[in-house]
C-alpha cells in the first residue's frame, strides 16, 4: 500500500519563537508537515493558495490583521483548509466571533505540546477542537446570538447533535448509528438550519448546553 502524503500545514503566528517551537515539534510526527510560515495576516493570505495547506494554526492576537479578521478573509476567498485559532484569549466576544466565522476549533497557547498535536490530528478528521475548560465560555458566547425560542427534534436528530457534542466525525456516527456518511451530512445539515446555527462548532456548544438541561 502506498503510504498517504503527510498533512500540509500553516503556521501563522508573530513570534518567531513559537512558531519554530511548534515546527520543531511537528517535525517528530510522520504525517504533519509544516509547509509553511507567516508573521501576520497579510503574509498568510499571500500564500495560501500557493502553499494550499490542509490546516492553519492561526494566532489572534497580530499586528495589522488579527486572527479573526485573517479568519473572514480566508472564508471570503473560498478557502477549504481547517483553521484553528491558536491564542491566549479566552474572551467570550473572541470565541463567539471565531465560531459565527466557522472556525473549525478554538484553542488556548497553554495545552500540553501532546494535546495541541492531537487536536490538529483531529480536526483533520474532521472533528471539533475545543480547548479543555472552556465549553461554558462558548455556552455563554452563544447565548446571545438569537435563537428560535420552542426547538422539537426528533429521536435522531438528537442522536447525531450528542455525537457532534462528543467529537466524532460524520463517518464515526454513521458507523455508531448504522447509517451512511451520506445521511449524517443530511442530518447535520438540516440541524443547523433549524438551529438556527452556523457551524459544527456551535451545534456541539448547542448540545451540551440545551440537551444536558432537557436530559
Amino acid at each position: 500500500m502506498i503510504p498517504s502524503a503527510p498533512h500540509r500545514l500553516l503556521l501563522v503566528d508573530d513570534h518567531p519563537m513559537m512558531r519554530r517551537g511548534i515546527r520543531q515539534m511537528l517535525e517528530l510526527e510522520d504525517d504533519l508537515h509544516v509547509v509553511g510560515e507567516a508573521g501576520n495576516g497579510e503574509e498568510a493570505l499571500a500564500l495560501i493558495h500557493s502553499l494550499k495547506p490542509d490546516l492553519v494554526l492561526l494566532d489572534n492576537n497580530m499586528p495589522q490583521m488579527n486572527g479573526l479578521e485573517t479568519l473572514r478573509r480566508l472564508r471570503s476567498l473560498d478557502c477549504t483548509a481547517k483553521v484553528l485559532l491558536f491564542t491566549v484569549s479566552d474572551a467570550e466576544d473572541d470565541i463567539r466571533d471565531a465560531l459565527r466565522l466557522d472556525a473549525d476549533g478554538y484553542l488556548l497557547k497553554d495545552m500540553e505540546p501532546e494535546l495541541l498535536v492531537q487536536y490538529i490530528r483531529d480536526a483533520l478528521a474532521g472533528e471539533l477542537v475545543i480547548s479543555p475548560g472552556l465549553t461554558q465560555a462558548m455556552a455563554q458566547a452563544l447565548r446571545s446570538a438569537p435563537r428560535q425560542a420552542t426547538v422539537e427534534l426528533t429521536e435522531r436528530e438528537r442522536q447525531v447533535l450528542k455525537s457532534i457534542a462528543s467529537g466524532y466525525s460524520n463517518k464515526v456516527i454513521g458507523h455508531k448509528l448504522g447509517i451512511t456518511e451520506g445521511t449524517v451530512k443530511v442530518h447535520v445539515k438540516n440541524l443547523l438550519h433549524k438551529l438556527g446555527l452556523r457551524s459544527r462548532v456551535e451545534a456541539a456548544v448547542w448540545a451540551m448546553e440545551h440537551l444536558r438541561q432537557s436530559a
